[in-house]
């Protein structure tokens, strides 16, 4: 169980990677995780394992990335800032640690009134840059967030999320850029439709010199129909599809294929920009769309 990730270790050599996404069910039984997973294993570097979705109560983030690990998959286990305090966070990142997982991915999450639990009470006791400067000095210092030494400190590849087409740009960038000064090694980015927006900002990120420091992993979200596209437009924030996608999503005499060819488009377009270190397939219930797209474009995984 010791050494660092596959991810971190990708990463730092400069490889390109290929990163999955896997939300687990609302379902206690394992199979119903580990079918999700099936349809992927084998196309990714690593696997990320939402924490509660969309506010939505399911399977923990820890349960299924131990999951992940029995079969042989690396996790990136998603930590949300919604439903723990500092106490709670490190706890789980020390239990997560002891059961094999390296890698985690440090996010707000959606806000309770979103998902099936609108009643719940949030937490945010501490926020996304915060619990980044928590887990590196976990990492670093071998010390809790309080002080106390740990006994055995984790050995964390530690990343985060940043938008692209979040508005004010200059307000997303500038939070960018405070999660990079916090510790962050990797950044995944929100579904990327929009490649023009997307080139002005690897232009900047770029010019701050992001890029050189973390690594920068673009979203790609496979489109089945557009009344799909139509409902992330005006469901996830920040998520923006241009009219040329929505029009040849409408047009086609077979919208999932399509999807997949502007996925793989998609994918080309971001793997050939200098400073993307590598793809986030987000799959949104359509596993099987990960291994198409994969082989694809020809960026599977590399042993």
């Amino acid at each position: 169980m010791e050494g660092i990730s596959i991810l971190k270790g990708k990463l730092s050599r400069g490889e390109f990677v290929v990163t999955a996404e896997i939300a687990p069910p609302k379902s206690a039984s394992a199979e119903d995780f580990v079918a999700r997973a099936e349809e992927m294993k084998g196309f990714a570097d690593a696997y990320n394992v939402t924490d509660n979705q969309t506010a939505m109560v399911r399977l923990s983030s820890l349960a299924g990335s131990v999951m992940c690990l029995r079969m042989g998959m690396e996790p990136i286990m998603q930590m949300v800032c919604r439903d723990r305090n500092r106490i709670a966070m490190q706890s789980d990142i020390l239990g997560a640690h002891a059961l094999g997982v390296r890698n985690v991915l440090c996010i707000s999450g959606d806000h309770q009134s979103f998902g099936n639990q609108p009643g719940a009470k949030n937490v945010f006791d501490v926020d996304s840059t915060q619990q980044i400067m928590i887990f590196r000095k976990m990492t670093d210092e071998g010390c809790l967030w309080g002080g106390d030494e740990i006994m055995n400190p984790p050995k964390l590849c530690i990343g985060a999320a940043t938008n692209p087409f979040g508005t004010p740009s200059k307000m997303h960038m500038l939070r960018t850029m405070n999660k990079l000064a916090a510790g962050a090694e990797f950044f995944q980015t929100q579904a990327v439709f929009d490649l023009d927006r997307f080139d002005e900002w690897m232009e900047e990120i770029r010019r701050q010199g992001i890029d050189k420091r973390a690594g920068v992993i673009v979203g790609i979200l496979p489109l089945r129909t557009v009344r799909a596209a139509r409902f992330m437009m005006n469901n996830v924030p920040g998520t923006y599809v241009p009219d040329t996608v929505l029009k040849r999503l409408s047009s086609a005499a077979d919208s999932s294929a399509e999807g997949l060819r502007i996925a793989a488009e998609t994918i080309e377009h971001v793997s050939s920009q200098k400073g993307v270190a590598g793809i986030h397939i987000m799959p949104i219930n359509w596993y099987s769309s990960v291994g198409r797209l994969v082989e694809m474009t020809g960026l599977g995984p590399s042993p």
